[in-house]
């Protein structure tokens, strides 16, 4: 069992599969609301900064699904100050290993079980938002 901070979009029903597959593995999760976190440069980039910077962002995110914002033609300094201004728009869950404080962006299952496992009877999960598109907005329940 590993004890994991993850921080995820209240009301998100793929954050509640991701944690329902974690916790079916024997993890404890230490939940966080990721938009009402007070996030600073350093903080996000302790969690983005090894990963290209199309990678930071939600797909789901209206502005993004939408082509309003377009990650791969942002540079690192333009993404993180739209990310910081709009907490949405970052890729979720962050996970953060409390024993060892490893991070990990998103939920590829083949990642999550090479970080930290998952059960092999757990439900099937990955990354994504399956609720209607006009639901995915700043306001959670």
């Amino acid at each position: 069992m590993t004890r994991i901070t993850f921080y995820e979009k209240p009301g998100c029903g793929g954050n509640a599969r991701q944690r329902a597959a974690l916790q079916a593995a024997g993890h404890e999760l230490e939940r966080r609301d990721l938009l009402a976190e007070p996030w600073t440069a350093e903080r996000l980039l302790d969690f983005l900064a090894p990963l290209p910077v199309a990678d930071w962002f939600n797909r789901a995110a209206p502005r993004v699904r939408d082509g309003e914002i377009v990650p791969e033609r942002l540079s690192r300094e333009q993404a993180l100050a739209l990310l910081l201004a709009e907490p949405l728009l970052i890729r979720r869950p962050l996970m953060r290993r409390q024993d060892s404080g490893s991070r990990l962006v998103g939920f590829d299952p083949a990642a999550v079980e090479a970080w930290v496992g998952l059960s092999p009877a757990g439900p099937a999960v990955g990354e994504g938002c399956t609720a209607p598109a006009r639901t995915c907005s700043t306001a959670t329940p």
